[in-house]
């Protein structure tokens, strides 16, 4: 008698294969005919065979005498009998067979198998078709998620035996995967592809699906606040076309679970003690797309506060002094974040006093008959704690020293939490570690012990900043500097930069040393040189060339925690010059050829020279931002005053100042106003045109380089279509115009950085709108030149008796040219007209323009990305006032890198 498994087997694996998915291309394998036999010593010796037969002989009848296994290739015989309970000297039985079926069946290494028993020899032959070894797992159809990500969340692998349970389970997996991402609509349908050598290949065919959007949001039960309000409270989004950019309107469970702790904080800061969420339901739509989220939930009843006071354990502090200085009062609505935000300052005020483990704790005892609740504040009573140690952890660069210099409390000291968090905010200005660095505080070795843990991650603090643009009036800007910011771990910065563009070059090394000897002294200086060309004129040419070569040092000491106070010296040597070629000529008949200011203007020729400049300055600083790099609150004021007269060549005092302001507005928007303003005053007369204020693109967005302020526009005639000379308008580009800057200026800037989703923190992209408001001015009006129609204005070259010169061609006897002369008379010997010498120049009108304090605005809309290549910005401004003259300028961008 016998028991086949192939038809048991198929049913097992058909229903087996993820309820409804099916292998394909799985051939069946020939069973080995010759099995490999295994004899056991049986469980005890059989009866000799002239024995009286007993009652039960049919049974001794099936007695097992051998075992034997057919068809196994990577499995020894004695490992396939080891899964099975059948052994020699047992009675065979239909239920041991299938018994050891299932055994087979669970170990999940054959693809079939059966038993087979000889009543006649007693043998049982187990023949088994091994599963296959996997040769590669190959997933197709994946394009959200990579396959580097989805390989190591699943059990199969090459070189592993493949069985179907892992199959079913990795398609879960994947799926799971997907859901993750917001796609449930995704489906997986597993194949495989037989080798030889019982070799198969996996494939995972992936239909991503589209990700799964929330439909509909809908709330059931509220009466008190609509719909919209409600949703305005929750993290998740209705898809819409404004929410397009959202990240927030994909379904995920757990932001379901948080925008429910969402709707009942809002209700708790409204008063509604009592509001719970009866349910909330996810329905996925027939078409497996988008979500349906349904809540129903109970307002309850409005509460009041009753009675509110603090009990306060602690030595050092009044009950009644704290109950007096609580935000909430008897009647106000309850307000739950405010208890929390009580809490949170009662901790502070406690730890700024040196009571680091203060327990705060709100006893809240609600009154439903008159719909009021009881708080009282318990600052439980505890030790008095003092700062065991500082340790430092994780810095491989920086020194220790650097870090423990900005800690405002030493080893020995009473903790403060005020001087803690300012510490924190000391470090994370420094530039040089992880964002939203913490100090963290750890018990001691006794209960009024703490150490003080920084547990620094160093981020990279060299940068390579690269910067590109395009101006009407520059053409390609180009700027770039390399810039380490902690120098051999010292703290040190060390810089040089590089600028070039169609009209300006510079370079510059710097150099900081923020602590001299350890002590409070920074130290620093700067060596520079600038060229600037303005083309005038002639777009092709420079009507002037400034060049700059100079030195600057600093020292700087704090004066408080806040404030601190830098002085400099700064030695400039300037030169100032234009064409000669172009501009110079002697026009006066003195043999001296000198600066021609109906060529080049009065204001450029008053402006030309050699100049030594001696400045000393003056700078004070009151800063309580908690962060350098990204403040997101805290202010800042600088004034500084310079003085131009100690030495040198020019005398002037400039005096500049400038505020800002950050403040968090709440749900991860960030405000900030920044003022500024400058004033020079000349000291021997009026100030010269490369000392004065300028304003444009780097300062006010939305304008060119010195696009705005006071500038002299020479305008052109053309002939039009009549024939007619007409006078090119302001503001086209065939004119020609220079900034002349100003003796004042002011600027304002409101910026609003908004928050974007998770994956949009994580690119590093923080847009913001901005508007800037500024102005230059307070010049007086230079001399002004109108060349006459329709001819222009020569500007005849004399000699030095005052006499007009003339170019003179002599004729041979052939009438051929033989020799030519700079002569007076206007007529050659033989009554020909000699040619003028001089400077034709065409016809035109110039124009004072842009010398007013009323305010340019511009707006627009800026993006800040931490890209892989570094810090990238863009910014888009449209200018809403501006004045005749000014020069706009709609996209500007800058990218670096860090190293």
């Amino acid at each position: 008698m016998g028991s086949k498994a192939s038809t048991i087997i198929s049913q097992h694996y058909t229903a087996a294969l993820l309820g409804c998915t099916m292998l394909a291309g799985l051939p069946a394998a020939a069973l080995a005919q010759d099995g490999d036999q295994l004899t056991l010593p049986p469980a005890e010796e059989a009866a000799p065979q002239d024995a009286t037969p007993a009652p039960a002989a049919q049974e001794q009848e099936n007695i097992i005498r051998t075992i034997a296994v057919a068809g196994a290739q990577r499995l020894e015989p004695e490992t396939i009998v080891s899964y099975i309970q059948l052994r020699p000297g047992m009675a065979y039985s239909a239920e041991g067979a299938d018994q050891a079926l299932l055994d087979l069946a669970n170990t999940e290494l054959f693809a079939d198998f059966e038993i087979a028993f000889n009543e006649a020899t007693g043998a049982v032959v187990i023949t088994v078709e091994e599963n296959p070894i996997i040769n590669r797992i190959i997933l197709e159809g994946n394009r959200r998620l990579d396959s580097d990500e989805i390989i190591p969340e699943i059990n199969l692998a090459p070189r592993q035996i493949f069985t179907r349970s892992r199959v079913r389970a990795d398609v879960a997996r994947i799926i799971e995967l997907y859901k993750r991402q917001g796609r449930f609509a995704a489906t997986v349908e597993p194949q495989m592809v037989m080798l030889d050598q019982n070799r198969v290949d996996v494939i995972f065919e992936i239909s991503e699906g589209p990700k799964s959007k929330v439909r509909q949001i809908n709330i059931i039960g509220n009466e008190v606040f609509s719909d919209g309000e409600l949703r305005d409270q929750m993290v998740t989004r209705e898809a819409s076309l404004f929410a397009i950019f959202s990240s927030n309107t994909s379904y995920d469970p757990d932001r379901l679970a948080f925008d429910q702790q969402k709707l009942r904080q809002f209700y708790l800061t409204e008063g509604y003690a009592d509001f719970r969420v009866v349910s909330a339901v996810a329905e996925l739509t027939p078409d497996k797309r988008d979500f349906i989220i349904t809540y129903v939930v109970e307002e309850g009843e409005r509460y009041t506060f009753g009675d509110v006071e603090v009990v306060s354990q602690l030595r050092d502090f009044s009950s009644e002094q704290l109950s007096a200085g609580l935000a909430m009062e008897t009647g106000d609505w309850y307000n739950a974040e405010q208890v929390d935000d009580t809490v949170e300052g009662l901790t502070e005020t406690a730890g700024a006093f040196g009571y680091a483990f203060a327990d705060v704790r709100p006893r809240i005892s609600r009154n439903a008959e008159d719909r009021t609740m009881d708080v009282t504040f318990t600052v439980a009573d505890a030790p008095r704690v003092y700062v065991e140690a500082i340790e430092i952890n994780g810095n491989t660069l920086t020194q220790d020293k650097v870090i423990r210099r900005e800690f405002r409390i030493a080893e020995g000291d009473a903790f403060s939490s005020l001087q803690v968090a300012r510490s924190t905010a000391r470090i994370n200005s420094l530039g040089y570690f992880q964002e939203n660095f913490e100090v963290e505080q750890v018990e001691g070795s006794s209960p009024d012990r703490i150490i003080l843990q920084a547990n620094v991650q160093e981020e990279p603090t060299g940068e390579l900043s690269l910067s590109a643009g395009f101006s009407s009036l520059e053409s390609f800007i180009f700027n770039g500097s390399v810039r380490q910011n902690n120098f051999r771990g010292r703290g040190q910065t060390i810089g040089l930069g590089v600028n070039y563009s169609r009209y300006s070059q510079s370079a510059n090394v710097s150099f900081t040393e923020p602590k001299v000897f350890d002590r409070d002294i920074a130290l620093g200086f700067d060596i520079y040189r600038q060229d600037y060309n303005n083309g005038y004129y002639d777009r092709d040419s420079a009507t002037y060339e400034q060049s700059t070569t100079g030195i600057s040092l600093r020292v700087g000491v704090p004066l408080t925690e806040y404030m601190s106070v830098l002085g400099s010296y700064t030695l400039n040597y300037q030169e100032v010059t234009v064409d000669e070629a172009q501009f110079f000529a002697d026009f006066d008949g003195d043999g001296v050829a000198q600066c021609e200011p109906l060529i080049a203007g009065r204001y450029l020729c008053d402006a030309l020279g050699n100049r030594l400049q001696s400045i000393l300055g003056l700078s004070l600083t009151y800063s309580t931002l908690d962060s350098r790099i990204r403040p997101t609150r805290g202010s800042r004021a600088v004034a500084t005053v310079q003085f131009a007269g100690l030495g040198g060549d020019t005398k002037y005092v400039r005096v500049r100042g400038e505020a800002a302001r950050y403040f968090p507005l709440g749900s991860g928007f960030i405000g900030s106003l920044r003022l500024e303003g400058g004033y020079i005053y000349g000291l021997d007369g009026e100030v010269l045109l490369t000392d004065r204020f300028f304003l444009g693109e780097g300062q006010i967005r939305g304008f060119d380089i010195r696009g705005v302020g006071p500038r002299v526009v020479r305008s052109f005639y053309e002939i039009d279509e009549d024939g007619n000379q007409v006078l090119i308008p302001l503001g086209d580009e065939r004119n020609q115009d220079d900034a002349l800057g100003g003796t004042a200026y002011y600027l304002a800037r409101a910026e609003l950085e908004i928050p974007l989703g998770s994956g949009a923190r994580e690119l590093g992209l923080r847009p913001s709108l901005f508007v800037d408001v500024g102005s230059v001015f307070g010049i007086d009006t230079p001399q002004l030149t109108q060349s006459p129609l329709p001819d222009g204005l020569f500007i005849a070259q004399r000699d030095g008796e005052g006499n007009a010169l003339y170019a003179q061609t002599n004729l041979g006897d052939n009438g051929q040219p033989v020799s030519s002369e700079i002569t007076i008379s206007p007529l050659a010997p033989d009554g020909r007209l000699n040619t003028p010498i001089g400077t034709q120049l065409p016809p035109f009108v110039e124009e004072f323009v842009g010398d007013t304090p009323s305010p340019r605005v511009t707006a627009g809309v800026g993006v800040n990305w931490n890209s892989p290549f570094g810090p990238f910005r863009i910014d888009v401004a449209y200018d809403l006032i501006s004045e005749r003259g000014d020069e706009t300028k709609t996209f500007s961008f800058n990218v670096g890198t860090q190293f």
